[in-house]
């Protein structure tokens, strides 16, 4: 909206025109959000807490966990506010990609909140049935796809590019729906898995979230793309501003969430997070460098794999407990050990995710 407002006012003085830059606008998305969250954040807080909207801890699970019982959740819907708001603000709305992005990071927060409301307001341990979360997972997953093949543009946008690689990338037609709805679901319930400590999951979406906004701007860049042999996705620069709110809005959720943690998410900010990565991704044809540069993601998520199926084949567990993270504190090692190792293995997948973009 904001856009609009300097487009116009730039008729009257040249200086409003610089309000066009992407990169002033992504810059301006991260800060736009961060105020929000941190200006925002402590009243939603003391709401939280005033309704006793607080977090149920299992007992079958690190004994250093019950003391956390009681804090404040469903924080993720701050998280949402202040990156709609800030990419409503400096996004260019007639591009259909802000809209795609910001319409699935919305469907899969709602399917966050129900589950949430169930379980932390109901007091109904199951929340949201398993079988009807996926089932509204999966209409906001295929949603998303079904758009994204009907109104691509150009045969770069459904094909699967694969990294190191300059020339090669493959067609996948139809399948570019199915693949594109794993990937999207997928993501997102993989960080909802991480989301087990406090801001385990929410720095590695940061810095995630800012590695795909540097993707989507050269990407949206025809000199760029064409230097760096990637595919030119005309209009997926925009995504630079929604990958600057999601950081924006991280790195505040994260002044209140890191530990010992004053709000959780809940599934409301972890579901809507990992399925915004999914599609930005999706968009600029970097699903396989996603998989990279969410690492952490990702081995929270074969663990818990690993962990059910040997357990209903063989009766054994792999580790002392699923997702990952809760192995490591049940062999001794101190919450802040085990996060910030995480945090630190996500810099480095992040920096060989970034690598890709020279060596092809």
């Amino acid at each position: 909206m904001l856009l609009l407002l300097t487009e116009w006012l730039s008729q009257f003085h040249s200086g409003f025109g610089v309000f066009s830059y992407l990169t002033l606008r992504g810059i301006l998305g991260v800060l736009t959000a961060l105020v929000i969250s941190l200006v925002l954040g402590p009243k939603l807080i003391r709401k939280l807490r005033t309704k006793q909207i607080g977090q149920s801890i299992r007992d079958d699970g690190p004994q250093s966990h019950l003391s956390k019982a009681g804090t404040p959740t469903m924080g993720g819907a701050l998280i949402i506010l202040a990156i709609m708001i800030s990419s409503l603000l400096w996004g260019d709305l007639s591009n259909r990609y802000v809209w795609i992005v910001l319409g699935t990071t919305f469907v899969f927060g709602a399917v966050g909140w129900v589950d949430d409301y169930r379980m932390v307001i109901e007091k109904n341990p199951r929340g949201l049935p398993a079988r009807w979360k996926y089932f509204w997972q999966s209409v906001g997953g295929l949603g998303a796809a079904v758009v994204l093949y009907f109104t691509a543009q150009t045969p770069a946008e459904t094909q699967l590019i694969i990294p190191l690689f300059k020339d090669v990338a493959i067609d996948m037609g139809i399948f570019f729906i199915v693949f594109t709805y794993f990937v999207i679901v997928g993501t997102s319930n993989a960080v909802n898995l991480t989301d087990g400590l406090d801001g385990l999951a929410i720095l590695p979406t940061v810095m995630v979230a800012g590695a795909l906004g540097i993707f989507a701007y050269l990407g949206g860049n025809v000199n760029f793309a064409e230097y760096l042999h990637i595919p030119y996705i005309k209009g997926s620069g925009e995504l630079i501003v929604i990958c600057g709110s999601i950081a924006g809005a991280g790195l505040g959720f994260l002044w209140f969430n890191t530990y010992p943690a004053q709000v959780f998410m809940g599934d409301v900010g972890a579901l809507a997070l990992g399925a915004a990565l999914g599609v930005i991704a999706v968009i600029v044809r970097q699903e396989l460098v996603l998989f990279i540069m969410g690492g952490v993601f990702v081995i929270e998520t074969v663990s818990v794999i690993l962990q059910v199926g040997s357990f209903k084949l063989t009766g054994r567990r792999i580790f002392r407990m699923a997702p990952l993270h809760h192995h490591f504190e049940l062999k001794g090692w101190p919450e802040p050990r085990v996060i910030v190792r995480f945090w630190i293995i996500t810099v480095v997948l992040v920096l060989i995710g970034l690598a890709t973009l020279k060596i092809r």
